[in-house]
Order: C-alpha cells, then sequence, then structure tokens
C-alpha cells in the first residue's frame, strides 16, 4: 500500500496503513486564495492505521472524524480512536443502502452493477441527505471542529460527494474539484485491485472487464451529483443556503477561516 514519500500524489499523506488519507488543502478558489493545509482531509476506512500513523495524526491534532458509513461497515471496521478526536457517524446510504457494495450480497452488486444505476446514485445523494446536512454544520463551525477528516470505505463515492460539497462552500472551481475527485483513480489503485479480485469470483471475461471499467471513477458520475443540485437550487450558493442553511455570512466566516 504505502509510496515512496517523493512519489506521493498531491495530498496524499505517508501513512502505512489505509487507503486515500488525503489533505485537501492547497486547492485554489475563484477569488484566488488557497485552502489551508492541515484542516480538511478526506479518507477511506480507518481500521488499518498503524501505531505510527495514530502518533503521526495526533500530532496534527484532528479534532473530528466523521463516517459515512452504515453501521454493518463500521462494526465491521471500526475507526479507532485518534487522539482527542470527537466521532460521529451518520449513513450516506440512509436505510437504502445504494453505494457500499460491502453492505450486499456481493455476487448481485456486482453482477447488476451499472454506469447507469451508478450515476442515478450519485444524482441522489447530495439532496435532502441527513449526513451532509450534519457533515456541513461541523463545517459552519470551523473554530471548534477543525481539523477534521470525513471517510467512507474507499474514500472516494460518499466522501467524494462529500469533499465536493466543502469544496464548494470554499469556493474552488468545478474543474479543480473533479481533478480532486478522480485523483482517487489515482491514490486506490490497490484498494480496486482487490474490489476486482473479488468481483473475479462472480463475474469473468467480458462482464469482469466491464465491470473494472465502470467501478473506476468517472466524470459522469460526480457530474451527476452537480446536476442534481443546480437542477433542484438553480445555483451552488442556493443549494448551500436553502439546503444546509447557510447563509452568505457564514459561507464567508468559513472561508475566512479556511482559506489563505
Amino acid at each position: 500500500m504505502p509510496m515512496e514519500k517523493e512519489t506521493l500524489p498531491k495530498g496524499l499523506l505517508p501513512l502505512k496503513g489505509v487507503f486515500n488519507f488525503r489533505d485537501m488543502g492547497g486547492l485554489k478558489t475563484m477569488d484566488g486564495r488557497t485552502v489551508k493545509r492541515g484542516i480538511l482531509f478526506r479518507a477511506a476506512e480507518l481500521t488499518g492505521l498503524t501505531a505510527e500513523d495514530l502518533r503521526h495524526l495526533r500530532s496534527m491534532n484532528i479534532q473530528y472524524v466523521y463516517d459515512y458509513r452504515d453501521k454493518d461497515e463500521a462494526d465491521k471496521k471500526p475507526d479507532p480512536q485518534i487522539g482527542r478526536a470527537r466521532h460521529e457517524r451518520i449513513p450516506v446510504n440512509g436505510s437504502d443502502k445504494t453505494t457500499a457494495h460491502t453492505e450486499w450480497d456481493p455476487g448481485t452488486f456486482y453482477q447488476t452493477f451499472t454506469r447507469e444505476k451508478f450515476t442515478k446514485v450519485y444524482a441522489q445523494m447530495p439532496i435532502q441527505n441527513t449526513s451532509y446536512k450534519r457533515m456541513l454544520s461541523l463545517l459552519m463551525r470551523p473554530e471548534k471542529n477543525l481539523p477534521l477528516v470525513h471517510h467512507c470505505t474507499g474514500g472516494r463515492d460518499r466522501t467524494g460527494v462529500g469533499a465536493m460539497l466543502i469544496l464548494i462552500t470554499l469556493g474552488v472551481p468545478v474543474e479543480t474539484i473533479m481533478e480532486d475527485y478522480l485523483l482517487s483513480n489515482e491514490t486506490l489503485v490497490d484498494f480496486h485491485r482487490e474490489v476486482f479480485e473479488d468481483a473475479a469470483n462472480y463475474l469473468f471475461g467480458a462482464a469482469l472487464k466491464r465491470f473494472e471499467k465502470d467501478f473506476l471513477l468517472h466524470e459522469e458520475y460526480l457530474d451527476a451529483s452537480i446536476r442534481s443540485i443546480l437542477g433542484a437550487y438553480g445555483s451552488f450558493a442556493g443549494y448551500l443556503e436553502r439546503e444546509f442553511g447557510m447563509t452568505p455570512a457564514i459561507r464567508e466566516k468559513i472561508k475566512d477561516f479556511c482559506l489563505e
């Protein structure tokens, strides 16, 4: 899993026991500022963090660990305690469990997975979602709740939408958000290999090749979330205010705390 430090993709922390643990800082915003490093992190499941990893994270003074996973996922692979950080878990999936392949009978998941179905999942995720409402309420009190790490199982789908919402709040351009989203294809090579090896127990030949291609992150997935937001609310500012109660004044407070 670990890569040599000098070859790490941008933002990826040199941790040995977890996939895709990335600092969201360093991205440029539309007003010319930059997201601060060391305050916002995204990750895959954390249960494998080593003692050395935990020492490194404790030194970063993380205040909050926010978990998007379902109960069964979290029970099987619980979050370790990171210093004095508060932990909270509210599932993005609610009772539907539509994005977590670990929650389904694996054969059913692999054999019925299609890009069209997954695109619909992404379209549904950001609208009236209790988990994202809670996560953004934490962001609205940055002085109390940051540094924060938010995560799911792979740190790519549920966390990818959550990261988009945070970066939209901070005024990062959509093109940059998309680049950050697709970076998980690079940082999750080993994770995806494990998924594909499992899928090979249920799929063969062309069906397996199709799944291996379609399960990777594609622009059309996150685009579906973005189109859903704009279709329902007309603008990102309207979405943030009507969906989360984030007034322009609150948004500016968040920006002033998180940007430099």
